[in-house]
């Protein structure tokens, strides 16, 4: 501290100097204060990014609904796991019932009079028979008149399954001729002539003997189907007569449908064989 004029033992204090002294003073005091804040400040500011940086990088987010310190969704700490997905499995189309039954080498069931005619009262077109006969025979040839013999024969024919009908004094017979393939089973149906051989049964002893008939031919697959129709008693078929044109249209339908049903079954055989292996 410096003194005014006289020293120390002047007793007059150097006014001057002390004020400066006291300035100097208060300068360096508000560096230091100004130093400590920028310091302080500056730890702040770090303080704040690290927490902002925290925040980004916590996949919990900042409070409920993941959101960080912007407020933005938090991306998932891993990518969610695919489902598995399997490509659609179509099924097979359904295979034509007719390729069963235009071969023998597809065409395995069992064939009898029993399962080619199971119905004992069939109805067709609104009008019920009764089933009154069946045979089976691989002697072809042997229950047909006239040319269908030979026929039969000249073409394979395997067996002839036979059936007859009655119906309101009228009576059918129809017999399924067994070949190898459809086509000679076609070309017997082509080739025709004659007709087969009438069944004789409960309400029909004698029927269609060397008398007028109504008769058809058709095919279907490896199998040819005739039929020949006529007044139960014998008594020939008028040209006007409907009955009997009637009754030989139905069995022969009622044959046809039979057949077929062969093919569908065998189709969904091997449908469900598919499926199954």
């Amino acid at each position: 501290m410096s003194f005014g004029q006289g020293g120390p033992g002047g007793g007059t204090p150097d006014w001057a100097a002390l004020a400066a002294d006291t300035e100097a003073r208060d300068r360096r005091r508000k560096l230091l204060m100004i130093g400590g804040g920028v310091l302080a400040a500056g730890g702040v500011a770090a303080i704040v990014a690290t927490a902002i940086v925290r925040s980004d990088g916590d996949g919990g987010g900042g409070g409920k609904g993941g959101k960080n310190a912007a407020g933005a969704s938090a991306a998932p700490s891993t990518p969610g796991t695919p489902e598995p997905t399997f490509a659609p499995v179509a099924p097979p189309p359904p295979q034509d019932p007719r390729a069963f039954i235009s071969s023998a080498e597809k065409d395995k069931a069992p064939l009898t009079t029993g399962t080619l005619f199971p119905d004992a009262k069939p109805a067709l077109s609104g009008r019920t028979y009764q089933r009154t006969a069946t045979a089976a025979t691989t002697d072809c040839a042997s229950v047909t008149q006239g040319a269908l013999g030979s026929v039969l024969s000249s073409n394979g024919c395997r067996q002839v399954l036979r059936a007859t009908y009655v119906r309101d004094g009228v009576a059918v017979t129809v017999g399924v001729a067994v070949f190898d393939t459809k086509a000679a089973a076609d070309k017997a149906k082509a080739q025709s002539a004659g007709n087969i051989a009438a069944l004789s049964g409960d309400g029909a002893a004698a029927f269609c003997h060397a008398t007028a008939c109504r008769l058809t031919a058709n095919a279907e697959g490896r199998y040819a189907y005739f039929t020949v129709a006529g007044n139960a008693d014998n008594k020939p078929v008028s040209a006007d007569d409907t009955t009997a044109l009637n009754a030989g249209r139905d069995i022969s339908t009622y044959a046809f449908g039979r057949i077929l049903a062969r093919g569908r079954a065998a189709a969904a055989a091997a449908a469900a064989s598919s499926v199954t292996h």
